[in-house]
């Protein structure tokens, strides 16, 4: 059975949808779900909502338990849970992802997501680089920001941050960052659901020590799934804990193929014409590996799409653009031409329902071109 896809709300309006493929899209209050989607709300509760639902209507039930402080039964209030790193508080000049929680004169009140929710203060002078004419272009509350962490009172519990020192590069890496710890945490709170045992002390136990050894814990889990001993041997863990543990890590960690897209044009008018198109093509294809497999279709005349499914995001990327590069050497040594109409690009589970649509549609029109009766005399 397919993992449903992961949902994440953004601002008031807005939902940001994780397919299994690693693609991502925003979709707004006006749009209807496509498949089943596990919607997450700033506080951390998950929302599992059904094909054909409204967002609108999501959208305003995880508004309205917000307001009210209500959890949903799927998993606790982040509030309630243990921090993400073993550190209490981040450390000065680190990046944090954050939610807004109130816009004031002197700034915004966040919380910081990966350290149990604990409240931060973006300064006003720290919004922006530039003259601020309205804080609400810059920030809305309920939106998760990356911020930089200025200063921390330990003592005092005050932890000044910046929204404007933080470059665009910085901010995909902690959104990078976070994706991870996220779905650590999701892995760790569903056995402490299961085993009706303490957060805290799984992160203690499980989590934390893997620091020392992997970048990353999800690093590490993503290594349990096919070297559990090379992960956890060696580690104070009882054997219902670890395979239950296994269990969470490989139905939420186990990587899906994704797909990789480019449409080209190929033409060609010389005596050689279709043999020397079919050629070019086939070559094309030949440039195919067994962990990078390329299949080129007709959409229609003179456009061509060529896809790959794999595992290796970079790897077929690059091969894409190598076995374009093939097709066009060929296809111009035969007096014919390449246009490249998209260059290689990750397929959202949208662009390959299009593409399929796309597909049939041609292929209908070509079946019904070949069942014309003949013309009478």
């Amino acid at each position: 059975m397919e993992k449903p896809a992961v949902g994440e709300l953004q601002g008031g309006d807005q939902i940001k949808i994780t397919a299994n493929d690693g693609s991502t899209h925003t979709v707004g209050k006006e749009d209807t779900f496509k498949s089943e989607v596990i919607v997450e709300a700033p506080d951390g509760t998950e929302y599992t909502v059904a094909k054909g639902t409204k967002f609108d209507k999501v959208i305003n039930e995880i508004q309205k338990n917000l307001e009210a402080g209500v959890t949903d039964a799927v998993g606790p209030d982040l509030k309630e849970d243990c921090r993400f790193y073993a550190n209490v508080y981040p450390e000065p000049e680190t990046l944090v992802m954050v939610n807004v929680k109130q816009i004031a004169e002197m700034g915004a009140y966040v919380q910081l997501l990966e350290y149990g929710n604990i409240e931060g203060m973006i300064l006003l002078s720290e919004l922006s680089r530039r003259r601020i004419r309205s804080i609400n272009k810059l920030i809305r509350v309920g939106k998760n920001e990356v911020v930089m962490v200025l200063r921390v009172d330990k003592e005092k519990g005050y932890i000044d941050l910046s929204k404007r020192r933080v470059s665009q590069e910085e901010a995909a890496q902690c959104e990078e960052r976070y994706n991870k710890s996220k779905m650590v945490h999701s892995v760790l709170r569903h056995v402490a659901e299961a085993q009706n045992a303490d957060l805290s002390s799984l992160y203690e136990r499980f989590a934390w020590p893997l620091y020392k050894r992997f970048p990353h814990v999800f690093d590490a889990f993503r290594v349990a799934i096919v070297e559990p001993d090379k992960v956890f041997g060696g580690m104070d863990i009882d054997e219902p804990s670890k395979k239950l543990l296994l269990q969470q890590i490989k139905r939420k960690l186990t990587p899906h193929p994704i797909k990789i897209r480019t449409d080209i044009e190929v033409q060609c008018f010389t005596y050689e014409g279709i043999d020397a198109i079919k050629a070019a093509l086939t070559a094309g294809m030949s440039m195919a590996t067994a962990d990078v497999p390329i299949e080129i279709r007709l959409i229609a005349p003179p456009l061509y799409v060529m896809t790959t499914q794999t595992l290796e995001k970079e790897l077929g990327l690059e091969l894409l653009k190598e076995a374009t590069s093939k097709v066009e050497a060929l296809i111009t040594e035969s007096g014919g031409s390449l246009s490249v109409k998209t260059v290689p690009t990750i397929c959202s589970t949208r662009d390959d329902q299009e593409l399929e649509n796309m597909l049939a549609h041609a292929e209908r029109e070509m079946a019904q071109i070949d069942g014309d009766d003949p013309e009478e005399d």
